[in-house]
């Protein structure tokens, strides 16, 4: 008999490889090749010939879609999302378990099942459990179709019966499709099933929602590649210690990508933030040492933050930098900045920093917040309840320009803010007429003396 053929794919960036090795030669990962066995073609199939031939096609001759994009009631999602769900789009939602996504997705298609057919296919809830969920969001519509399905083929033919014009798969990990012989989950099995979903979805112009597991890292379960595949990657965020999540667009084909929408979770279910500035800094206490307020930008939308620090001398040899929210060696990159031009001998004391409500910053304007913050709070000195900061920050002190400070400030001005440090470079960005006083500075130097002067 004629030995089966089998070949490796690493589960990290969905490379190849025709024998096990510990180590991937693509991306560096250990242990990340898993085995991976074709189903044989049956014999009919093999010997055939007949095929769908395509053929090139100019573009200036294609005629586009001329359809919109289809409405949602939920304006956070619909603004992650772009303004809107794209027909033939295929969608990634992932989070932690438990964080809301199948909440989320649950209340969407009960709004699309109003006006328009919509198939929900569920491989870990029974259509008792699903019930029950969508009795307790009170979202029960008769247009929402439920199927509790594992086999890839039957959620196909059920697709192409009923037609939806939207298809939810929860979770694409639990299909598993009878032309691979491996079990549900794994990469060779997670790579065909959102195949053949996404080549059905593009050739019914039907819009697709994957939900995905999450490894302990945070990262999508299973092959790096379905990232690629899909349109749009939407992560689900939050901290089990306060009620607010955040959806953040990491890969958008029809929107800007790093787009958020808060959300909050209460007994009913998920409630839309409108303004999350206002939230975030709803329990920040005026006046007190260490605390800082940034105006950040995420996607296309103005965001303030409340930065605090903690400066402590510590007796111990090797003191601790502990960061919540922000990226640690950022801090660790600040903090040696600070000992070099401004000497305040931070060497030899423990240093939190927390960005509250369990936000989490990654955009480097947030430096400039950060210095003023541990600079308050080794001083222990109190700074103007109505300043706001933002700026980057090198390694020589000098505070480099950010983008879209106009926005910023006039979200400041907006909750109340009266005096913004910015930049000096920034100053030719910005209109006049500002309703906010700006205060423009070069280096960390400067800051810190504006800071400490009367």
């Amino acid at each position: 008999m004629a030995k089966e053929k089998s070949f490796f794919v690493c589960s990290e960036c969905g490379a190849e490889a025709i024998r096990w090795e510990g180590r991937c030669a693509s991306c560096g990962a250990w242990n990340s090749l898993q085995r991976f066995q074709p189903a044989a073609l049956p014999r009919s199939a093999a010997n055939s010939s007949a095929f769908t031939e395509a053929h090139p096609v100019d573009l200036a001759e294609v005629v586009a879609d001329p359809r919109p994009r289809l409405p949602l009631d939920n304006q956070e999602l619909r603004r992650v999302l772009g303004g809107g769900l794209t027909q033939g789009s295929a969608v990634l939602l992932a989070g932690d378990p438990g964080i809301g996504k199948s909440t989320l997705l649950m209340t969407t298609m009960a709004d699309f099942a109003r006006r328009t057919p919509v198939l929900y296919v569920s491989g870990e809830e029974s259509i008792q459990q699903l019930k029950q969920r969508s009795m307790r969001l009170e979202v029960v519509e008769k247009g929402l179709k439920v199927l509790m399905e594992n086999r890839l083929e039957a959620v196909l033919h059920s697709a192409e019966q009923l037609k939806p014009t939207v298809l939810v798969v929860d979770s694409v990990q639990t299909l598993a499709s009878d032309r691979v012989s491996s079990a549900a989950g794994s990469v060779s099995q997670v790579r065909e099933c959102a195949a053949q979903l996404i080549q059905m979805a593009k050739q019914r112009n039907m819009a697709l929602f994957l939900v995905g597991h999450v490894t302990k890292d945070g990262q999508i379960a299973g092959p790096r590649v379905l990232e690629h595949m899909v349109d749009t990657v939407l992560y689900f965020e939050g901290e089990r210690g306060h009620d607010y999540r955040i959806l953040r667009a990491v890969k958008n084909r029809f929107g800007p990508a790093n787009e958020i929408g808060v959300f909050e979770m209460s007994e009913s279910g998920l409630r839309e933030v409108a303004n999350p500035s206002e939230l975030f800094l709803a329990e920040r206490v005026a006046g007190a040492a260490g605390s800082v307020v940034f105006a950040g930008m995420e996607g296309t939308r103005p965001l303030l933050l409340e930065v605090q620090a903690l400066v402590a001398p510590t007796p111990l040899p090797q003191p601790r930098r502990t960061t919540l929210g922000l990226d640690p060696n950022r801090l660790a990159m600040l903090t040696a900045v600070m000992e070099k031009r401004l000497g305040l001998g931070l060497f030899n004391h423990d240093i939190f920093l927390n960005v509250a409500g369990g936000f989490r910053v990654t955009e480097p304007a947030v430096d400039l917040a950060v210095c003023a913050a541990l600079v308050a709070s080794h001083r222990n000195r109190s700074l103007d309840a109505n300043l706001v900061i933002l700026g980057e920050v090198g390694l020589s002190g000098e505070v480099r320009a950010v983008s879209h400070v106009a926005t910023r400030l006039k979200e400041a001005a907006k909750l109340g803010f009266t005096r913004c440090i910015v930049p000096e470079k920034a100053l030719r960005s910005l209109p006049e007429g500002l309703p906010i006083v700006v205060d423009p500075v070069k280096s960390v130097e400067e800051m810190v003396r504006r800071l400490l002067t009367p």
